[in-house]
């Protein structure tokens, strides 16, 4: 592992994160079923922002943008909840990581090493309070706009579970994770 990298998870780590591992890219799981749950609008983003299906891209385009890159890092960060039915929590938890990742993003272009990285965060792209989708104009945050993991079709549980990350950390919590590709 590079300095680089070790002084990148140690900060990402210094954020609070409950989970950090470096990773190869050549192990991470690809399966198009994890874009159903999009294509279902499980979510209610199916084609309401520039980062969710359809518009992020095909699959297999999306599968070798992400195996372009070598490496990476992949971190969670566990949420408590008042119960299953939580979508306060929920919300308050998904706002939280995103904010650490953007803090990580940030990070990453001060230290200047990685020129080229690919973040991909929990749940829609939240850059711009509405999307320009919506107004039919494109995007207008394009370097800040952020994909989720699951629009790439990985399978977070298995990817998680190669480096000894649970997916599932108890009852009452929710569990975000984020990956970034170097």
């Amino acid at each position: 592992m590079s300095s680089g990298i070790a002084d990148l998870m140690s900060y990402i780590k210094s954020l609070g994160v409950d989970h950090c591992a470096h990773i190869r890219t050549q192990d991470i799981p690809f399966n198009i079923d994890f874009r159903k749950p999009c294509e279902q609008n499980v979510c209610g983003n199916y084609q309401k922002n520039w980062m969710c299906p359809p518009a992020v891209g095909d699959f297999e385009e999306l599968r070798q943008k992400a195996l372009y890159y070598q490496e990476g890092i992949l971190f969670q960060k566990v949420y408590q909840l008042e119960d299953s039915f939580d979508l306060e929590g929920m919300q308050e938890g998904t706002a939280e990581h995103t904010k650490i990742l953007l803090n990580v993003i940030t990070k990453l272009r001060e230290m200047g090493l990685f020129k080229d990285f690919l973040p991909l965060n929990v749940g829609p792209c939240t850059a711009c309070e509405r999307c320009s989708i919506l107004d039919g104009d494109e995007c207008r945050s394009p370097d800040a706009a952020i994909a989720s993991v699951e629009s790439y079709g990985i399978d977070v549980t298995n990817l998680l579970k190669q480096y000894g990350i649970p997916y599932n950390n108890g009852k009452n919590t929710m569990s975000c994770v984020s990956l970034i590709l170097i």
